[in-house]
C-alpha cells in the first residue's frame, strides 16, 4: 500500500491549462482508489467533482501529500502555508520555468504514479521567516521559500542598515536588498547578479540591487544567521518588503526589519532521476551555445 492515501490537490485555477490537468490528475487518482481532497479556491473552478473540499491550512492536516498544478508561484504559495504540517510538496508544471514543479502535463499519470508508488526523491527545502516593526510595535509578518525583498518603488534609492549576528555590516543606499534562500538564488537574486546555490546548502545570500558603490557584492552567509536592516532615518524613498514576489507592505523611515530561518522546513517531491544541474541546462540554457 502506497504511503501516500489521502491526496490534496491545488490548481492554479486562473489558467485554463492548469485546470485541464488538474481534471486529469483527478480522474488517474480517483481510478487508482486514492481519496482526493481539493484545495477550496480550486474547487470552485471545477465543476461535477465530487472530491473533498478544505481550506489551504486544513490541507495540511488531512492530506499524506498535496500536488500543485500551476507554476512555480503556486507551489511557493503552498510551500508558505503547508510548511508547519511537514506535508511534502509535489509539482506539475502549468507554469514558464518550472524549477520547482518538475512534472510535465503528459507525464502525469507515469511521474505521479511513481511517485506514489514509493519511487520518489524528497528535498528538504527551508524557509525565512521576516517581520517589520514601526515604533517597537509589530507591523507584518511574512514567510518566504525563495526571498525576502527590501526595495523602492521608484526611481529613488533606499537608504539602510544591515546587520548580522548583531554585528553592523554597512550602510547602503541601493534600489534594495534582496535576501534568499539556496531555493530563490535561481530566482530574483540570480538577476540581480547573485550567485546559484544548491538546494541542499544551508546559507542565505543577500544581494543588493544596484547599489550606489561598486565595491558592494553579494555576501554568502551561515544559514542560521539572523539580520536586522534598519531602514534609514533620512530615506525619501516608496520603499517596500515583499515576501516571495507578495504581500508589498510599505516600510517607513526608522522602520526595522527581521529575518531568520523559520522552524518548519518543506519537504519537496521529486520524480526518481531529478537532477539539480540537468534542471539548470534545461531552464537556464546553459546548453545555448552562440
Amino acid at each position: 500500500m502506497s504511503e501516500f492515501q489521502n491526496i490534496g490537490l491545488i490548481g492554479r485555477t486562473e489558467s485554463d491549462s492548469a485546470v485541464l490537468s488538474l481534471k486529469r490528475l483527478m480522474a488517474f487518482l480517483e481510478r487508482e482508489g486514492y481519496s482526493v481532497v481539493l484545495e477550496k479556491n480550486t474547487a470552485n473552478d471545477v465543476a461535477g467533482h465530487n472530491a473533498r473540499v478544505s481550506s489551504k491550512d486544513k490541507l495540511g492536516e488531512l492530506c499524506d501529500l498535496v500536488i500543485v498544478v500551476g507554476g512555480d508561484g503556486s507551489l511557493l504559495a503552498a510551500a508558505r502555508a503547508l510548511a508547519k504540517f511537514s506535508v511534502p510538496l509535489l509539482g506539475i508544471n502549468r507554469g514558464r520555468l518550472g524549477f520547482l514543479t518538475d512534472i510535465t502535463p503528459d507525464e502525469i499519470e507515469e511521474k505521479v504514479g511513481e511517485v506514489l508508488s514509493g519511487k520518489y526523491m524528497a528535498e528538504s527545502r527551508f524557509l525565512l521567516d521576516m517581520s517589520l516593526r514601526r515604533g517597537g510595535k509589530p507591523i507584518y509578518h511574512g514567510s518566504a521559500l525563495n526571498d525576502v525583498v527590501l526595495h523602492s518603488s521608484e526611481i529613488r534609492m533606499v537608504e539602510f542598515d544591515l546587520y548580522i549576528d548583531g554585528q553592523f555590516v554597512y550602510t547602503q543606499r541601493s534600489d534594495g536588498l534582496v535576501v534568499s534562500t539556496p531555493t530563490g538564488s535561481t530566482a530574483y537574486a540570480l538577476s540581480g547578479g547573485g550567485p546559484i546555490m544548491h538546494p541542499k546548502l544551508d546559507a542565505i545570500v543577500l544581494v543588493p540591487l544596484n547599489p550606489h558603490t561598486l565595491s558592494s557584492r553579494p555576501i554568502v552567509v551561515e544559514g542560521s544567521c539572523e539580520f536586522k536592516i534598519i531602514v534609514g532615518e533620512h530615506n525619501l524613498a516608496d520603499a517596500r518588503v515583499t515576501c516571495d514576489g507578495h504581500d508589498r507592505v510599505s516600510v517607513e523611515a526608522g522602520d526595522i526589519l527581521r529575518i531568520h530561518k523559520k522552524p518548519h522546513r518543506m519537504t519537496l517531491i521529486h520524480p526518481l532521476g531529478h537532477n539539480f544541474y540537468e534542471t539548470c541546462r534545461s531552464k537556464l540554457a546553459w546548453n545555448l551555445v552562440l
